[in-house]
This record gives C-alpha cells, sequence and structure tokens, in this order.
C-alpha cells in the first residue's frame, strides 16, 4: 500500500481547515536513513499515550491507555489507530473542540528504533512484514525509552488489540509510565495544561 493510499482514512477523519495537523505528503526524511518514532500524550475524550513507529511511509500507530512501561511484567494494551503522516512526530499543540480527536497533544519522547524480528534461519524481517504477521521486536533509542520492545497481536477484525511489552534488558526498571498530566514535553518541556494554555 502506497503511504498516500494509507493516509486515506486519517484524512477522511479531519477538517485540515479546522485542525492544526498536519495534512501529510511533505519530505520527511532523515539524512541518515534512521527509522522514527514518537510518543505523544494526548489529552481527547480519554487521556492516553499514542505509539507511533515509522514504517512504509507513514507512521503506524496505537493508542496506549496506561502507556509504555519499562516494567518488562507489565503488557500494555495497545489498540490500532489509523496510520498517521510522519511530519505528525513534529505535532504538539490543540486540536480544537468538536473536531476528530479535539484536546491537548505534547511530545512526550522520540528517537529512532532498528527492527529486531527474525525468521527461523536468522535473516532480518522487514519491520512492516513482522507487524503484518502479528509480532514485531524492535530496539529504541529515545530520550526516555531506550531498548528491547515488542509489539504483539492478541486479537484480530474490528476488536483489534495488541500487547506493548519491554524486553527484559539493561534498560529495564521496575516503573510504568509517569503521570501524564505532570510528564513534560521532550520537545519543549511544556505540560499538557501549559501547551493549551498558551494556546
Amino acid at each position: 500500500m502506497t503511504s498516500r493510499a494509507s493516509l486515506a482514512e486519517y484524512r477522511r477523519k479531519r477538517d485540515f481547515s479546522k485542525t492544526p495537523e498536519p495534512g501529510g505528503g511533505r519530505a520527511d526524511g532523515d539524512e541518515e536513513g534512521r527509522a522514527r518514532f514518537v510518543v505523544q500524550i494526548h489529552d481527547a475524550s480519554s487521556l492516553h499515550f499514542d505509539f507511533r513507529l515509522e514504517a512504509e511511509g507513514v507512521l503506524k500507530s496505537w493508542a496506549v491507555p496506561k502507556g509504555p512501561s519499562h516494567d518488562p511484567h507489565d503488557k500494555r494494551l495497545a489498540l490500532p489507530t489509523e496510520d498517521h503522516p510522519l511530519e505528525y512526530r513534529h505535532f504538539e499543540g490543540v486540536i480544537a473542540a468538536g473536531e476528530y480527536g479535539g484536546g491537548t497533544v505534547i511530545v512526550w519522547d522520540e528517537g529512532t528504533y532498528r527492527p529486531l524480528t527474525t525468521d527461523r534461519s536468522g535473516r532480518p524481517v522487514p519491520f512492516a512484514d513482522a507487524l503484518r504477521a502479528g509480532h514485531a521486536s524492535f530496539w529504541m533509542d529515545g530520550a526516555k525509552l531506550r531498548g528491547g520492545w515488542s509489539l504483539t497481536r492478541m486479537r484480530e477484525g474490528r476488536d483489534e488489540a495488541w500487547m506493548l511489552v519491554k524486553k527484559n534488558d539493561r534498560h529495564a526498571a521496575a516503573r510504568g509510565a509517569p503521570d501524564p498530566r505532570r510528564a513534560r514535553s521532550a520537545r519543549t518541556g511544556r505540560t499538557l495544561r501549559q501547551v493549551a494554555g498558551g494556546a
């Protein structure tokens, strides 16, 4: 699927004359060719974390209600959402009330990642193929999230659901996600309240 087709649902849900979110289509390459990720905190109808990984020219996205945990014993529910454009990884601001996803968004963490999934003979599996198969392992290099992680599909169909789990490595720790209302942006150092007030 092309990134243009992949973003059809994203664009259908939004009125870009009313939302400050990017429409997609602008080049947003990394000069070193690294895959990027972003984790945003979104104070919408329900407060949650949005977990986004670059693949096939878009950001594959999941809503994680409790946020990523550094504790390998924590299995975090991750609900898939529509693909987002690559430039969404920069987005921080307020989506107007009444619009899809209305509420405040901050960039809680960002960085790069590399796929870790291999086939039975030890050959690397393309990340998008691993996701389609229902299990992807990857290494994150962010300001807050580091080390190995995995996403595993638990249910398919209309009620599709995944689990996001930290690997037990040197970056594991017995702590969950921060209080989202007190968490600060990795880009600006602001809280949700400060971003909402500035709007």
